[in-house]
Parts: C-alpha cells; sequence; structure tokens
C-alpha cells in the first residue's frame, strides 16, 4: 500500500487475501497513511513497508492488547510473516504458540498457523517438539475451515505433510498426501478456464515429490502446456519432474522448451536446471557451456533481482562440472 502524496509504502502484505481480508487491509492502509487512529499499528505497518522487519515486529506486538477485535487477527498474521522474514524463527513460533489459538477461526486463524509451523518446522530439540504439539492440530483444524483461499489450505496441507516426512511417519506422510491431491483435484476441477486449472500445477508437482512418485504430476502439466503454449511454466514443472524421476531425455526437452519461452530470474533457475539435466546425462561439456551463458545473462540483470546469488551458484557448480563427456550420473 503506497502513500501517493509521499510515494512511500506505508503497508505490505505477504500472500493472498480474501475479498474480506483485502477491505479490511485497505481500512489499514488508509490508517498508515494518514498516521492517526490505532497509531502503534500504522507505525507497524510502515516499518513493515519499509522492509524493517525487527522494528516492525516489536511495534505489533506492543499495539496488540489495545487493538478492536476485528484488526487484531490480521496484526497478529502480520507480526508472525515480520519475524520470519526477519529470520528469527524462534520468536514467531513461540508468538504462535501463545497468540495462534486467540485468533477467531477463519482465514486470519489458518494464514497465522501456516506462519507459525513454517517457522516451528525450524526448531530443534524439545522446543520443537513442544511447539508443533501446540500447533500442528490447529493447523489441522485450520485445514477443515469453510471460505479458505485454496493457496492457503494447500499450503497448510504442504507444511503438514513435510512434518510428517521429517518425522519419519511415511504411512500419515502418504495419507495425508493423498488427502492433498484430492482436495487439489478437486478445486481443478472447478475451474472454469485453462489458467485457472494451471494455478494448481505447482501444488500437483508439491504433493507427487511428497509422495516420491514424481510422474503423478505428468498428466496434468501436459495438459496445461497444451492448453497454455506460450507459458513457460508448464515445461518447466515438466522439466523438473522428469528430472526427479531420472527421464533426463524428456527432461532435456521440456526445459528448452521453457528457456525458449522464459524470461526474468525464472530464466536463471530453468538454466540451473538444465545443466543438472545434462550432468546427469554425463555431457560435462555441454552443462559447462549451459552454465556459462546463465552466468552471462545473471551478470546482466539487477542485484535487486537476486543477481549476485545466482553468479555465486553458478561459479560454485562451474567449478566442480567436468570439462569433457562422461558416464551419466545416477539419478536423483
Amino acid at each position: 500500500m503506497i502513500d501517493g502524496a509521499r510515494e512511500q509504502a506505508v503497508l505490505r502484505w505477504p500472500g493472498g487475501l480474501s475479498a474480506t481480508q483485502l477491505v479490511k487491509l485497505l481500512d489499514d492502509g488508509e490508517r498508515a497513511v494518514r498516521g492517526d487512529a490505532q497509531g502503534k499499528l500504522a507505525r507497524a505497518d510502515r516499518l513493515n513497508a519499509e522492509g524493517k522487519m525487527k522494528e516492525a515486529a516489536v511495534v505489533y506486538r506492543a499495539a496488540l492488547p489495545r487493538l478492536p477485535a476485528d484488526t487484531r487477527p490480521r496484526a497478529v498474521v502480520s507480526l508472525l510473516a515480520a519475524l520470519q522474514m526477519a529470520h528469527n524463527t524462534a520468536s514467531c513460533a513461540l508468538a504462535g504458540k501463545e497468540l495462534v489459538p486467540t485468533i477467531p477461526r477463519g482465514p486470519a486463524f489458518a494464514n497465522a498457523a501456516a506462519f507459525a509451523l513454517g517457522c516451528a518446522a525450524e526448531l530443534k530439540g524439545e522446543e520443537r517438539a513442544s511447539v508443533l504439539a501446540k500447533l500442528v492440530p490447529l493447523a489441522e483444524e485450520a485445514l477443515k475451515l469453510p471460505g479458505l483461499l485454496a493457496d492457503d489450505r494447500s499450503a497448510l496441507f504442504e507444511t503438514l505433510v513435510d512434518l510428517r516426512a521429517q518425522a519419519g511417519d511415511n504411512g500419515g506422510k502418504r495419507a495425508l498426501a493423498l488427502r492433498w491431491l484430492e482436495f487439489l483435484d478437486h478445486e481443478a476441477g472447478r475451474a472454469t478456464g485453462a489458467e485457472q486449472r494451471a494455478a494448481f500445477d505447482t501444488g500437483r508437482v508439491s504433493v507427487a515429490l511428497a509422495m516420491g512418485e514424481p510422474l503423478r504430476a505428468e498428466a496434468a502439466l501436459m495438459q496445461s502446456e497444451r492448453d497454455l503454449p506460450a507459458d513457460y511454466n508448464p515445461p518447466a514443472w515438466l522439466a523438473f519432474i522428469y528430472h526427479a524421476a531420472g527421464r533426463q531425455d524428456d527432461a532435456l526437452a521440456a526445459v528448452d522448451r521453457a528457456l525458449a519461452k522464459g524470461y526474468g530470474p525464472r530464466s536463471l533457475q530453468l538454466y540451473d536446471l538444465k545443466a543438472d539435466t545434462q550432468i546427469a546425462r554425463g555431457e560435462g561439456a555441454g552443462a559447462r557451456r549451459t552454465l556459462e551463458k546463465a552466468l552471462r545473462v545473471a551478470r546482466a540483470f539487477p542485484v535487486e533481482q537476486g543477481r549476485d546469488r545466482f553468479v555465486a551458484s553458478f561459479e560454485k557448480k562451474l567449478r566442480g562440472t567436468p570439462a569433457h563427456d562422461g558416464h551419466p550420473a545416477s539419478a536423483p
């Protein structure tokens, strides 16, 4: 949200919104511009919008006790998001353990549970176990709530599946992954056009990988590529699952189709995947050419698009890639 008079960001929201949440966020943005009612919240929002996440988290926390009931849930979500983006995962998880149960059951409750659960997953030892024991049942409760955005529900499924995998609960992981897949298939079946259906491709890839069956997503991705011939995403995802399944010839063909349409930072990810595919095929010389091209493209990007991170990654991979062709690498 931008104050047009000063050309300054005054509020930032990380993620999707329902229509009701958007209306409330617009009201909060107006307050942040005026800097009047609920002053601490407006100040926290401005700090958040300026990227000062640590400072914003402190002010959000201080603002919570005096906020009206209809504003507090959004402030809790903003607090947890600020702590997560400040890489203060322990504080994020502990705040979530305390605050998520207090939120009325609805979209903000699900958003807060997802942020807190993601932070808790990065903890270790007894602290991790204690926080997860509180948050996992809340996340499972959120899964059943009506009116959630499909993206929010899918994100909860993904985090819960990952946690079961980390716990070594393969049976529980597979059962939940199947529920996730059924949900995605149902939502895709309700779509009224190709672009709406393709919006669920990312989730389908995540489910397929979680189940150890990457080709489960193949049919949906092939349909999306037929329906959306100008979109680089379907062939990019096809390349990804083919590479994961060890079908490197198909992966190379798909990543080349994606690169012909790709642009921006995503093209750098595609060059990286192409190099990995060539390495898996034993094509060291070809992989080096791909990485050298990727470096040229990356160095032309502005710093704000993550240029330095990509350059460092490509340089490291290039140093470890043989200059000659050899035996194909084993499948990932």
